[in-house]
Formats: structure tokens, C-alpha cells, sequence
């Protein structure tokens, strides 16, 4: 009987998924084990599993796996699946305190953290009260998970050596999306025509932490070192700028009963994404007088959310936006061609890549 090619046999991502999300079942059952008898307040652990297994792509721990093959790693072990679902544990934390600094209502189709925390205890409270709870309680659910995604990857089972060449790129990612971050709360509000500025904002925030440094992170598991990581990131980088321009889009023609958000609060807030930047840029007088008044303002309609999407139309921004997906898609796809890649994870990443550029949530 002749042995399988592991290098060209198809990688099962759904098998992925629920590998990663017995991990973090297991992980959380035995932390509301623990909870319970030292007697600690059980909604931390409850809150945390409603908020991770309440829908998302498991896109971070995917491209773990996917890295790990990459790179000439077999099989899931063990310490792989748990070093990806670190991942999605510290996303987690990411998402919990991205909605509170947003105010964001909704996530994944339900009431966010800070929101559903507030509601749950708004007897006997004024409504004030209950959406300081909320927010005080989201902000440590968030930094729960952050500590937890420290814990499972420093109990994943891997060599020291290992964990001492994975750290560094840990380390990294956790510096870039919060500096990203940071980028982002300046520029909300106050948008402007820089488009570079917009672009430079997503890939810190998305393209390194969401394609570049989940890639990095699994290949480094199978030993490779800095070469090969910088074949992955001609394929991440670009596939993250697109990942997010989608992200841009969606967050303002997206269908809620799709994304599972709302698609006012980016114009209700004025984020400053490319495709504001490129609508601004590209406006005559009165239309960038018109986005100037309605962007940005909290009060904000689907009235006035039709008149911006129209000139983002008018402008050419949207359209523009597509082709910038598209065009992305393809450069990260063309990266794939290098001879480096085993066939089987060249296929996964090819499909994500053509995933990415048509999603609608």
C-alpha cells in the first residue's frame, strides 16, 4: 500500500477549526472549574466562552496551521493546535476592547461585551451605572483573555528552544496591532485625503496581525527562520490590505443581518479608512462639504449614510476600493508561485486569498 503524499494531501480547515475550538473549550471549562472553587465570579469565564464561541472565522489560528505546513511541519500536534488557539484567545481580547473604545453595539449579530454586561445588570441601577459596569467589566473580560492567551501558549507542550524562537514574533504581533490601534483612535473623526495614512493604518493594525504574523508564527513552530517568512509575507501583506479594504466596505454597505454589525458606526464615528481618504481626495467643493458635515456625526441617520455612499460612488472611492481588492488578491496569489510552498498549503492559502476577495462578512 503506498503512503499518502502529506505535502499534497488537501488540508482540512474545518478539521482545523474544531481542533483549535476543543482547545479552547477544554481550556475554559477547566478555568470555570477553577473559578468555581475558589470561589470567583463565574460571569468572567461565562461572559469569555459566549464571546468565542459566538461565531468568527478562526481565520488567525488557520493561518497557524497553515504556516506550520508552509514550512514542512506535519500533521496537527498538540502544541501547534494550542499555540493557535493562543491566537484566537488574545483575538478575543482584541475585539472585546476594539468594541468598548467604539462603543459598538454589536458583534457577531449580539449585543458586544460592554453592552450585554450593562444589561444584565441594569436592575436596581440607574442607566448610567449600568453602562459603567459594562465598560469596567468589559475592559477586564478583555484583559482575562489577554492573560489567557499568555497562558496557553506557555503551556502549549513546546521544546524551550521553540518557545524561546516563537516569543520575539509573539511579541511583535501583540506591539503592532496595538500600535495600530493607537493609529486608528487618532485618525477616527478627523478624516482626511491621506490616503497613505489610511493604508499604512490598515496594514498595521490588519494585514501584520490578522495574515502576516499568524503565518510567521506557525512556520517558526516547523523551524523556519527569517527567509522563509519573508516568502510568506509577500503573500500576507498584501492579502491583509485587501482583508481589510473588504473590512472598509463592508462596514459601510455590508448587510447587519450578514456582518453582524452595524453599518453606520464607522460613519458615525469618521474613520479614517481608504475609502474616506480616497472619496475626500477625489471630491469637488461641495461634495467634500458634504462629507465634512455628515461624517463623523454621531447622530447620523441612514438618510444621511445614503447621501455618503453616494458620493463615494460619485467620487469613484468605491469602485476604486474594489479594484485595490482585487489587485491585492492577485499579487498575494502570485506569491504563491514560489517553488518553497508543499502544494497542499499553496492551496489553502490560494483559497483564502480568493475567499478573502469576495467575502461578505
Amino acid at each position: 500500500m503506498s503512503t499518502p503524499d502529506l505535502a499534497t494531501t488537501p488540508l482540512d480547515l474545518p478539521v482545523i477549526r474544531g481542533r483549535v475550538d476543543i482547545v479552547l473549550s477544554a481550556f475554559l471549562e477547566e478555568k470555570a472549574r477553577e473559578a468555581a472553587a475558589d470561589s470567583h465570579p463565574a460571569v468572567v469565564t461565562a461572559f469569555l466562552r459566549n464571546f468565542l464561541f459566538s461565531g468568527g472565522k478562526r481565520l488567525r489560528p488557520l493561518l497557524c496551521v497553515i504556516g506550520w505546513h508552509a514550512a514542512g511541519g506535519h500533521g496537527i500536534p498538540t502544541p501547534t493546535v494550542r499555540v493557535a488557539a493562543s491566537l484566537e484567545m488574545f483575538h478575543a481580547f482584541a475585539l472585546i476592547h476594539d468594541d468598548l473604545m467604539d462603543d459598538s453595539a454589536t458583534r457577531r449579530g449580539r449585543p458586544t461585551v460592554h453592552r450585554a454586561f450593562a444589561d444584565r445588570h441594569r436592575t436596581g441601577r440607574s442607566s448610567a451605572s449600568a453602562d459603567r459596569l459594562g465598560r469596567s467589566a468589559a475592559i477586564l473580560i478583555g484583559d482575562v483573555a489577554l492573560v489567557w492567551s499568555d497562558e496557553l501558549l506557555h503551556t502549549a507542550g513546546l521544546r524551550p528552544g521553540r518557545l524561546a524562537h516563537l516569543l520575539p514574533l509573539i511579541d511583535a504581533m501583540r506591539t503592532e496591532v496595538m500600535y495600530g490601534q493607537c493609529l486608528d483612535l487618532l485618525a477616527t473623526g478627523r478624516p482626511t485625503a491621506n490616503t497613505a495614512r489610511a493604508l499604512a493604518i490598515a496594514r498595521c493594525k490588519t494585514a501584520k496581525y490578522t495574515v502576516e504574523r499568524p503565518l510567521h508564527i506557525g512556520a517558526a513552530l516547523a523551524g523556519a527562520g527569517p527567509a522563509f517568512r519573508a516568502l510568506l509575507s509577500d503573500y500576507a501583506l498584501p492579502l491583509g490590505d485587501a482583508f481589510q479594504l473588504r473590512d472598509d466596505l463592508l462596514g459601510v454597505y455590508g448587510d447587519p443581518a450578514v456582518t453582524g454589525k452595524s453599518r453606520l458606526d464607522d460613519l458615525r464615528d469618521g474613520k479614517h479608512t481608504t475609502l474616506v481618504a480616497l472619496a475626500l481626495e477625489r471630491a469637488d467643493r461641495a461634495q467634500r462639504r458634504v462629507l465634512h458635515t455628515l461624517l463623523g456625526n454621531p447622530d447620523l441617520d441612514e438618510r444621511g449614510a445614503g447621501r455618503i455612499r453616494r458620493l463615494l460612488a460619485e467620487t469613484g472611492a468605491h469602485a476604486t476600493v474594489e479594484q485595490l481588492i482585487q489587485s491585492r488578491c492577485a499579487q498575494a496569489e502570485q506569491a504563491l508561485d514560489h517553488g518553497a510552498f508543499p502544494p497542499a498549503a499553496r492551496t489553502a492559502l490560494r483559497g483564502l486569498a480568493r475567499e478573502a476577495a469576495v467575502r461578505t462578512a
